[in-house]
């Protein structure tokens, strides 16, 4: 009777979140929308299989068919992005990071990396992260403007002299200058990790630069631009680092993996790789530029004024209002993302100065540059009236967006 009760009341509350997804408009610069085979493969009866270890060297039996998975999983990543070696296992991003640092330093070592407040990753050396409590984080920040300043990098690595150098952000709109960086590091004779999470779909649909080449280590979610299900992979070139990688992570942070979501990641490298990805990706970089010019032309201020991204950092200092109070507002009104500090912010990341959108899930979902100038101009209204029209642009939002298919 319990599981009955319980059966339907999450069954329920399922039903409700699909319907808010379909009848909101997603903004949230970190989520996408999976295709119907990547969430058939995260269900799959694979869920039900123990596969400790790596293909051909498993602790548990059973594991033939479980093997070809991985391997095809593993096979399909590395030629979609052109490197030798990935580890397709990492349940989450920042246990990819954390292997990566396993596998690099040893506790106590010195890393640098972008300050959390400037666009980077709690991973990135925060003092409450493990990586901010194990390592020696030393970090720089974008300038006044936003923009990274690849000489005041390059000063700080040869003040500091780190065993690693990171870049790949979580907040940070424009391109990364990855051969700027990977001279840096051999400067300082650093190892160069690139945390793409959020880029990996753009780079896998040349939409974006690659770290391919520059970088020891590459990092990134599977669930973001790339459009698969929750999880990460580790990519790398060097076979020296074969071993360290790959112990890393096991026996080194996980136990089992997760074979159902590699094989939905597996399904996700393989969609990556069909010509309609490509399309994709450039439609969610110009659905942000489209955006982007749309708010500022309405008196927005943003981060570097523009994108070159599928993400744009809006500052309010000018509206006079907070990030939490925009991020309330709009979401009353069924329009989705999250308050998000800004460069030398003066407000507490519980309430910051900015906010944050992306265009993943709008671009999945069929939008294109029309949509995105009809959205900014209920952003605009919705922040000129100080939330007082969020109820009435709701209906309006909500017939709109429960036209759009979640996965067009």
């Amino acid at each position: 009777m319990l599981n009955e009760i319980m059966d339907s009341e999450i069954n329920k509350l399922i039903d409700l979140e699909e319907k808010r997804q379909k009848n909101t408009i997603g903004l949230i610069a970190s989520e996408n929308i999976v295709s119907p085979q990547v969430r058939e493969a995260t269900g799959s009866v694979l869920t039900h299989k123990y596969a400790e270890g790596y293909p051909g060297k498993r602790y548990y039996g059973g594991n033939q068919i479980i093997d070809e998975i991985e391997t095809m999983a593993i096979e399909r990543v590395c030629k979609l992005f052109g490197t030798k070696f990935a580890n397709v296992q990492p349940h989450a991003g920042s246990q990819a990071n954390m292997a990566v640092y396993f596998a690099l330093m040893e506790y106590g070592d010195k890393f640098l990396g972008l300050d959390l407040s400037h666009g980077g990753h709690l991973t990135h050396g925060s003092p409450v992260n493990f990586s901010g409590k194990i390592y020696r984080p030393i970090h720089y920040q974008v300038n006044k403007e936003g923009w990274l300043d690849y000489n005041e990098i390059e000063k700080i690595a040869k003040k500091e002299k780190p065993k690693l150098i990171q870049c790949g952000y979580t907040a940070c709109p424009r391109t990364i200058d990855f051969k700027r960086f990977k001279e840096i590091a051999d400067s300082v004779d650093a190892y160069l990790m690139a945390d793409v999470a959020h880029t990996a779909g753009l780079i896998a649909g040349k939409a974006f630069p690659s770290p391919v080449g520059y970088a020891d280590a590459i990092t990134f979610t599977t669930h973001k631009t790339l459009r698969g299900p929750r999880g990460a992979v580790m990519l790398w070139d060097n076979e020296e680092l074969e071993k360290k990688m790959r112990m890393a992570v096991f026996p080194g942070l996980q136990g089992g993996p997760m074979e159902n979501v590699i094989a939905a990641k597996a399904v996700c490298f393989y969609e990556a790789m069909q010509p309609e990805f490509k399309e994709y990706a450039k439609q969610v970089v110009k659905n942000a530029r489209t955006l982007a010019e749309e708010l500022m032309s309405l008196g927005f201020k943003l981060i570097t004024e523009g994108t070159d991204s599928h993400l744009i950092l809006i500052d309010l200092h000018n509206k006079e209002i907070t990030g939490k109070e925009a991020q309330n507002w709009l979401e009353t009104a069924g329009i989705v993302c999250n308050k998000n500090t800004v460069p030398y912010d003066d407000k507490s990341p519980f309430v910051t100065s900015g906010i944050r959108f992306g265009t993943p899930i709008v671009t999945t979902r069929g939008m294109k540059e029309s949509e995105m100038k009809m959205i900014a101009d209920w952003v605009n209204k919705i922040i000129e009236s100080k939330g007082e029209n969020s109820e009435k642009i709701k209906k309006e939002v909500e017939e709109f967006a429960g036209k759009w298919p979640l996965f067009a």
